[in-house]
This record gives structure tokens, C-alpha cells and sequence, in this order.
């Protein structure tokens, strides 16, 4: 059987880089790990830590398609950060004009969580712990 050790990172395309490692790096606070402009391809390559164990990897291509989010299609749903206290991470987000959506409680676990967007509109949750 296959063994899968943990996710190595995700790589997500944004349209407009410096608003998206601003938001990625000061806003969630992501510790960079290293950035790279890549000029053949006339890409920047943002790779970001999250809490010491994952990693993403933050891209910009010229002119990339928008992503399509309503209705949802197949694919990648969203990306979910667990996170101590959920009003504590909502406050944060409004602080930095973030705006979040009311905070929900999973009918199946009981805990609360919340949804907000990335620059690019690519759904992002956050899930008490």
C-alpha cells in the first residue's frame, strides 16, 4: 500500500502578486521561506510556511483565467487553516479589512468555523481547533 507522509505543499496562481504575498505573508501572517522571480517564464515563485509543517506556494503568471467559484465546479473546494480562536482570528481579519463571513458551527463535529477570501476571490477557512 502506498504511504503518503503529509502534503508537501499547494500552489496557488494569483493576479496580482505583491497584493497576494501582502496578504499571504503580513495578513495571515505565513512565514516566507524563500521568493524567487523566475524571468523566463515571468513568474514570481512565493514559497510561504505554515506553522512549521506545510508549505505553499504562491505564483503570478501574466494574465492567468479567473477562477470560477460560483456555482462550484470540480476541483480544489478551498484551503482551511485550523486556527485556536475563532473570534480571535475573525478580529484579526477585520482589523486588516478582511471581510469574513458569520461564524457557522459543523453539525458534525460542533466546531465553529468561518470562510473569507484571497485577494482572487479562492475560498479560505478557518476551523477552530
Amino acid at each position: 500500500m502506498l504511504k503518503l507522509n503529509r502534503i508537501h505543499h499547494i500552489a496557488i496562481i494569483c493576479s496580482d502578486y505583491e497584493k497576494s504575498k501582502h496578504f499571504y505573508s503580513d495578513i495571515l501572517g505565513l512565514k516566507i521561506i524563500r521568493e524567487v522571480y523566475r524571468e523566463k517564464r515571468d513568474s514570481h515563485k512565493l514559497d510561504l510556511e505554515v506553522g512549521g509543517q506545510y508549505q505553499i506556494e504562491l505564483f503570478s503568471f501574466p494574465d492567468p483565467p479567473a477562477r470560477p467559484s460560483r456555482p462550484e465546479t470540480a476541483g480544489l473546494r478551498h484551503l482551511a487553516f485550523e486556527v485556536d480562536n475563532i473570534e480571535a482570528a475573525v478580529t484579526h481579519m477585520h482589523a486588516s479589512g478582511v471581510s469574513v463571513e458569520p461564524v457557522r458551527i459543523d453539525e458534525y463535529t460542533g466546531k465553529r468555523f468561518t470562510f473569507f477570501a484571497d485577494p482572487d476571490g479562492l475560498p479560505i477557512e478557518f476551523y477552530e481547533r
